[in-house]
């Protein structure tokens, strides 16, 4: 199954606080804050955020009856529109926030996460990598996170470990690319690899279900019992009714057998 793009996955950075994967809200410029446009934009974001979609189309909406060319409502509105299913609508907003400013990294990598969830893998690629010709834009590993997902999803994972080990050049401690990371050395049985990209994840936050199994049969793969027994003991108490867990009693069952 693929993953939400980082958003976890998860739309855009600038919908989302910081929900275990680093991304950043919008931030407005303090002089945005006398622009009624602006405000009204901020005010959509945030309402969006919350889960107040009627509130947040009404001051996305208006913010564009106040400025049609106001980019960040216009890809705004669009990732709402999507989130509601209305896809035309949703892709009529991000074509409209790219005529605006083709150039743009933050509607970039949104119009690249949309034509990737649709299916458009190439095309999605060619926005993420023009987002980053911007040296200016300060969270590159976020896009660069996207774009391994992406490429992942187009069968091209070479291309998809280099996205993500240039998102952890960027940000050593982003935990995004570090969990793909641990996910695609696993996939590729590079064991070794995948214990120390869990390492820097669990140094950072606790392990999930998911990568707490990805521990257990890593581990057991390189024939570490004392390793394999600790990640299965967490996965065990901390997360009883987890699918991982039920898949770790039947695996040890069928363990014992042999």
């Amino acid at each position: 199954m693929m993953r939400a793009l980082t958003t976890g996955l998860v739309l855009s950075w600038l919908l989302v606080a910081c929900a275990s994967t680093g991304d950043r809200p919008y931030q407005p410029k303090t002089e945005d804050l006398n622009n009624p446009a602006e405000v009204n934009a901020q005010l959509g974001i945030e309402y969006m955020r919350k889960g107040m979609y009627d509130a947040s189309l009404e001051k996305l909406e208006k913010a564009l009856r106040q400025n049609p060319d106001l980019q960040l409502a216009q890809v705004s509105l669009a990732i709402l529109y999507e989130r509601l299913g209305e896809e035309d609508k949703a892709v009529k907003h991000y074509k409209r926030a790219y005529q605006i400013d083709d150039k743009d990294p933050m509607t970039l990598n949104a119009y690249g996460q949309y034509l990737c969830r649709t299916g458009e893998l190439d095309r999605a690629d060619e926005m993420f990598r023009a987002a980053l010709k911007d040296p200016l834009y300060q969270y590159p590993e976020l896009i660069y996170t996207n774009a391994g997902i992406c490429a992942r999803k187009n069968a091209d994972n070479a291309q998809a470990e280099r996205y993500f080990r240039e998102a952890l050049k960027r940000n050593p401690k982003y935990q995004p690319a570090l969990q793909e990371m641990a996910r695609s050395t696993f996939a590729s049985e590079e064991y070794l690899a995948t214990r120390a990209y869990l390492q820097r994840l669990q140094a950072l936050t606790p392990l999930t279900p998911e990568f707490l199994w990805i521990g257990v049969r890593a581990e057991s793969a390189m024939h570490n019992r004392d390793a394999m027994a600790s990640y299965a003991l967490v996965l065990k108490n901390r997360y009883p009714e987890a699918e991982q867990t039920q898949e770790l009693i039947e695996w040890e069952r069928k363990q014992g057998e042999r």
